[in-house]
């Protein structure tokens, strides 16, 4: 899988709204994740941008998002998700903002990438209504045709997941403290 663009962005946390110094790759599936460290061991966050992304805005555009210290406005990038969540990320320089802001729309844009080895380079094929693409074979040896299908539920199950977990440690938590009573009678 090819890299599209990596470097080092500030990250603001969805709950404590702190920035935090993140390595940030864009593959060309589409996704966009976060590591400690640019040896990319520790995965921190992942965003899905075929599926999630709704808009990415920078500079002046991000409205009321502040951000870290000693960065202009103009350095900041705001990725909009469908779930009506923010990803905030703040560049070294407004170029650098520019740079991602415009890589990012191009991989949202772009659902599915061919590769063409005698080239070296990577063509988009631009998805159905039913989030399938067709690729017929070409004329020549070693030639096969591909199908690749989007599941536009691909992030379900991973919330689902995070939710029955959340409910089973809030239910061991309630159980315990509906006893407490009883022991001190």
């Amino acid at each position: 899988m090819a890299l599209l663009r990596s470097g080092w962005l500030w990250r603001q946390t969805a709950i404590l709204k702190r920035w935090k110094l993140n390595w940030c790759d864009l593959w060309i599936d589409g996704s966009l994740c976060f590591y400690k460290t640019d040896s990319r061991r520790e995965l921190e966050h992942r965003v899905s941008l075929k599926t999630a992304c709704v808009d990415v805005r920078s500079g002046l555009e991000c409205g009321d998002v502040t951000p870290p210290e000693s960065n202009p406005r103009e350095n900041l990038v705001v990725v909009q998700l469908r779930d009506g969540a923010t990803v905030n990320l703040c560049a070294n320089n407004q170029d650098e903002s520019i740079a991602w802001k415009l890589t990012l729309l191009e991989t949202r844009r772009n659902p599915v990438f061919t590769y063409d080895p005698y080239d070296d380079s990577y063509q988009a094929v631009p998805i159905n209504r039913y989030h399938t693409v067709y690729i017929t074979p070409g004329a020549g040896p070693g030639v096969h045709q591909v199908v690749v299908q989007r599941d536009p539920f691909d992030a379900v199950a991973e919330n689902l997941a995070l939710g029955i977990l959340a409910g089973m440690a809030a239910g061991a938590a309630m159980r315990s403290f509906l006893w407490m009573p009883f022991f001190f009678c």
